[in-house]
This record gives structure tokens, C-alpha cells and sequence, in this order.
């Protein structure tokens, strides 16, 4: 009987770290992507170039920005 319950004790133990950990991973790597986005302005810079054009600072910038006012903005409505 007392084997039992240090079984059960067990598996349910490893099950709640399991989650627990996977929830703190998922949480971390979420707040990383916010942060440092992965897209930076040389890849910003070669995009456009791809495309036919010289970009400014200023359009790299402002690209920049939006990207992470889309990304700030997806994650507070996921949040409501």
C-alpha cells in the first residue's frame, strides 16, 4: 500500500515539473521574442534591396518599428 502512494506521489510530481517547466519555457521564450525581435535592420536592409529598392535609415527604422508595435500589439491582445 505504501508503495503505491510513493508511486503515485512520484508520477504526479514529474508530471507537474514537466508542466511547470514547459510553461516557464514557453513563457521565457516569448518575452526573448519581444525583446530581440528576429529580424534586424541589416536583414530589413537586404529584403528591400531584394526587392529593387535603396532603402533609407529612415524606411529601415520605421520598419523596424512596426514590426514590433505588431508584435508588442499580438501579444497584449493574447493576453485579454
Amino acid at each position: 500500500m505504501n508503495i503505491i502512494i510513493i508511486i503515485l506521489v512520484l508520477v504526479i510530481g514529474a508530471l507537474a515539473g514537466f508542466a511547470g517547466g514547459v510553461w516557464t519555457t514557453q513563457r521565457q521564450t516569448k518575452k526573448m521574442l519581444l525583446e530581440n525581435p528576429p529580424l534586424n535592420e541589416d536583414s530589413i536592409r537586404m529584403m528591400m534591396s531584394n526587392m529593387g529598392r535603396k532603402p533609407s535609415e529612415v524606411q529601415v527604422q520605421q520598419t523596424l518599428r512596426q514590426i514590433r508595435g505588431a508584435a508588442k500589439a499580438q501579444a497584449n491582445k493574447k493576453k485579454k
